[in-house]
């Protein structure tokens, strides 16, 4: 292996874990964000929550970069690398696509889902990082829907409906919904026999509770943002923090004494609204801190607030405190 993975899975002192997810190189101005994003020190670890981009090449091209770059680079997919663009020279799907993802990163020294968890211990404190792929279900339906036919009815009737019902293909599970489940179950499994009782920092593109996406301005879209079969695992599995991207309203905030960051950059036409724009400090880099078809629509912008003001844009912190 090259890159970031000749370094070993344990963390050396005095290096800092950071988190970013939904870079969007597709984007010209997100593309060029990421050509900027370098880590403070030797040792800095980067996690990557998913979206990178649409495109093989696309992903291929920021995950190579950010791994010549940092220490380690921890990678999650998102809904977006397993989309099939038509015009994508790679036209796999489904499990396949996913496995090629795995493939590439794996050439590039990125851990993936797939591979080992590394051990973040730069203070004596060690947590398990743990990248989780696990989809959605459908189970976070709209109010008045109760079941996962009237929830998309009623997405297409207010035409809130998410992009992945065309590209996202499940190939070749019968459905995301049993994509979700087959995931959900291999990774209970996985972390019941490895997790040797460590702390961890769980990493997922969607969050892992629904309470965070209660303030989309369209519920109708939280169908496609996660499941209800992931909502005790950041206290089965001894969360130090959750990190998850996906609904591009960057922030933190604690379920059950939990911590959450989101950690999205988003689109440009929202990123360019925000007081820190990425890839500048806010006011405390020593704690961590939305409408288009394929994502959630008329996103309301980060509540102002003590809840945002450790952002460190373009990199939050994620400590294990």
């Amino acid at each position: 292996m090259t890159g970031a993975a000749a370094r070993g899975t344990h963390a050396a002192r005095g290096g800092r874990l950071l988190a970013i997810s939904d870079l969007h190189v597709g984007h010209a101005e997100n593309r060029a964000l990421v050509e900027r994003l370098r880590p403070d020190g030797d040792d800095d670890w980067l996690i990557v929550a998913g979206d990178v981009g649409e495109y093989l090449h696309d992903v291929e091209w920021a995950l190579g970069l950010l791994a010549r770059r940092f220490a380690r680079v921890v990678w999650s997919p998102g809904n977006h690398e397993l989309w099939t663009p038509r015009d994508d020279p790679v036209q796999l799907r489904g499990e396949a696509r996913y496995r090629h993802l795995v493939a590439t990163c794996r050439r590039l020294g990125v851990l993936t889902p797939e591979d080992p968890y590394p051990v973040w211990d730069a203070d004596g404190d060690p947590v398990l990082v743990v990248p989780l792929f696990v989809g959605y279900d459908h189970s976070w339906r709209p109010p008045g829907t109760y079941n996962r036919a009237q929830a998309l009815a009623l997405a297409y009737e207010t035409g809130v409906v998410c992009t992945d019902e065309i590209l996202l293909h499940p190939d070749p599970y019968p459905s995301r919904d049993a994509w979700c489940r087959a995931r959900v179950i291999r990774t209970e499994r996985r972390l019941d026999a490895e997790r040797g009782g460590l702390p961890t920092v769980l990493v997922n593109h969607y969050p892992l509770v629904r309470e965070p996406t209660r303030i989309l301005r369209h519920p109708e879209f939280a169908q496609w943002c996660g499941t209800d079969l992931t909502a005790d695992w950041h206290l089965h599995y001894d969360a130090r923090v959750a990190v998850y991207g996906h609904l591009h309203i960057p922030r933190s905030t604690r379920h059950d004494g939990v911590r959450f960051e989101e950690v999205s950059v988003g689109y440009p036409r929202e990123w360019r609204r925000r007081a820190t724009p990425p890839g500048r400090p806010g006011p405390s880099s020593r704690r961590s801190p939305g409408s288009s078809a394929d994502g959630p629509p008329a996103r309301p912008d980060p509540p102002p607030g003590p809840a945002n003001e450790g952002s460190v844009g373009v990199g939050s912190q994620v400590s294990a405190q």
